[in-house]
């Protein structure tokens, strides 16, 4: 460095009392805080602060272990009380404009910052080889629910200084206490934010070998990505590559927690591409093609984070060209049930808009699948049913030939089944269904007939959902606009007599109750030769059914 430095950074240092971690620490913290009032130079000073600031954490984090026998260490703190010397006698040149040259300052500053980076490097040596070991450490217990904003900062720098230091243990209880607090606590997540220096750590975790380190990294990453505000810092901090190699090759528990972590961070097809762009759509389809029945855990996740890229259509059409769908309706056939609702959610995705896809689906035997879902004998829970039975609507009843081969597979008697259950929302989807049916063709309604699905949709005009009623009513309706439906209503009078009740002046009804009622009997009357009478015991008309006409 030029003689602009002076005699008295060459001055001999008291290693006994001046060379002291405590004592470079906080002759450092001093140096950081009167360069603050150097007006000259700046961006020169701001480069060599942040620089002091990394230098002082790295030392904090050393303060608490055994370093005397690593004497790389040891020899260390003399040299880098020399820098601080020298930075110290700049920073007063600087602040008394005392300096003899621009460009001679200029040329000191770049060689302080030098030296700082020398220090920087070696001390990340020391860390990264782990011979650094927790001594008589004063372990600081968690905040209080309710505490000051300044002792949570102090916890998660104390935490900061257990994940820099060497030595897996003691990096993986930090890494356990930092997950705790920032999934119970949102404004610890803020603070991690603020202290940049945790996520481009918790970045680097992910490409240790230490599985229990990934695993545990991964933790905090995810509470960090439940919030949209620093999705942003995460993929800006190069998270998603080293999350897609735990996809290719880490644990089961990896896997699983790297998955939940994309899905969150690809939510409206967010970073799609970013994803695709580093292998992650083909990470992602290994692991839902290659199940073997007991990684239920990370390929539920991995299919929500392919629903989520198949938003685009270019990486749509990839998976189509990796056979992602013949996979999917295999998957559907897991005995798993979480495994095939992600199934069946995700070709409802890709076939939406989609004929071609539609169509693989049905050639792949995705239809057998869903109707087998629906079978009674299966113990399948009621959500299950109910989305099988959404996606039979979509993949079936646009198809002539999808439609046959449904029915085929015996479709209305799991149907009828389905309405005799006591699960409001899985009947409301199941009239739905019965719904679309009759607006296919006459034929449909003819079979639904014969199936006796009329006496059920009479038998749901009185429960207790409206929705219910109402969309019976509809169906039952629809259905009676064929002969032959009518006929067999009429025939049965148990039936005809259930409508009536709802005309009944004693039984409390809606308006809409008695208006769907008036609409059936007016259908039946008016087709089979009835008569409309008026009962003088109401206010409203009633109708009086006569024998159908020869």
């Amino acid at each position: 460095m030029s003689t602009e430095m002076g005699e008295e950074g060459k001055e001999p240092v008291a290693v006994d009392e001046e060379s002291s971690l405590t004592s470079v620490i906080r002759r450092i913290s001093v140096l950081i805080s009167h360069s603050n009032s150097i007006k000259v130079f700046h961006g020169k000073w701001q480069l060599i602060r942040g620089k002091l600031e990394e230098l002082n954490s790295g030392l904090k984090a050393a303060e608490n272990c055994e370093f005397g026998e690593n004497f790389m260490f040891s020899e260390m703190i003399p040299d880098i009380l020399v820098t601080v010397n020298e930075s110290s006698d700049l920073a007063n040149r600087c602040i008394n404009l005392t300096y003899s040259g621009k460009l001679l300052m200029q040329s000191d500053l770049d060689i302080i910052c030098s030296q700082i980076d020398f220090h920087l490097k070696k001390l990340t040596g020391i860390y990264n080889a782990g011979n650094l070991t927790l001594g008589s450490a004063i372990v600081v217990s968690k905040p209080s629910f309710g505490c000051s904003k300044d002792d949570m900062k102090f916890y998660v720098n104390d935490l900061l200084t257990r994940m820099k230091v060497g030595g897996s243990d003691m990096k993986i209880q930090a890494l356990k206490g930092l997950s705790e607090v920032t999934m119970e606590d949102e404004k610890y997540v803020k603070i991690v934010i603020d202290t940049g220096e945790i996520v481009g750590i918790l970045v680097e975790f992910l490409e240790f070998t230490e599985t229990e380190i990934q695993e545990e990294s991964m933790k905090t990453i995810s509470a960090i990505a439940g919030f949209d505000l620093y999705k942003g810092v995460l993929v800006g901090a190069g998270t998603v590559a080293p999350l897609i190699r735990v996809l290719e090759s880490g644990s089961e528990l990896g896997k699983e927690r790297a998955a939940r972590i994309l899905q969150k961070l690809t939510e409206n097809s967010d970073n799609a591409w970013l994803v695709s762009a580093h292998g992650g759509v083909t990470a992602l389809l290994k692991m839902c093609t290659t199940n073997n029945g007991d990684q239920s855990d990370s390929i539920s996740p991995a299919c929500g984070v392919l629903k989520n890229l198949a938003g685009v259509e270019e990486i749509k059409r990839f998976m189509v060209e990796e056979d992602a769908v013949p996979a999917f309706v295999k998957l559907m056939r897991s005995k798993d049930e979480s495994l095939q609702i992600n199934a069946i959610e995700f070709l409802q995705l890709m076939a939406s808009g989609d004929e071609s896809i539609r169509r693989i689906v049905v050639r792949e035997g995705g239809i057998y699948s869903l109707v087998q879902i629906l079978d009674p004998k299966a113990s399948f829970s009621s959500k299950t049913r109910d989305i099988a039975l959404r996606a039979i609507e979509i993949f079936c009843f646009n198809s002539s030939t999808s439609l046959s081969s449904l029915m085929g597979y015996g479709f209305l008697d799991r149907l009828l089944y389905i309405l005799r259950s006591s699960e409001v929302s899985i009947q409301e989807s199941a009239l739905k269904v019965g719904i679309r049916l009759c607006g296919i063709s006459e034929e449909t309604k003819k079979a639904m007939g014969d199936a006796n699905f009329m006496p059920e949709f009479i038998r749901l005009l009185d429960a207790r959902s409206h929705e219910i009623r109402e969309l019976a009513s509809e169906v039952l309706s629809s259905m009676i606009s064929v002969p032959k439906n009518r006929r067999k209503l009429i025939q049965e009078e148990c039936n005809v007599s259930r409508v009536l009740q709802l005309l009944d002046p004693g039984e409390e009804k809606s308006e809409t109750d008695v208006s769907d009622a008036k609409k059936i009997l007016r259908k039946l009357s008016t087709n089979s030769g009835g008569t409309m009478a008026h009962d003088k015991g109401t206010s409203d008309a009633s109708l009086t059914i006569g024998p159908p006409r020869s």
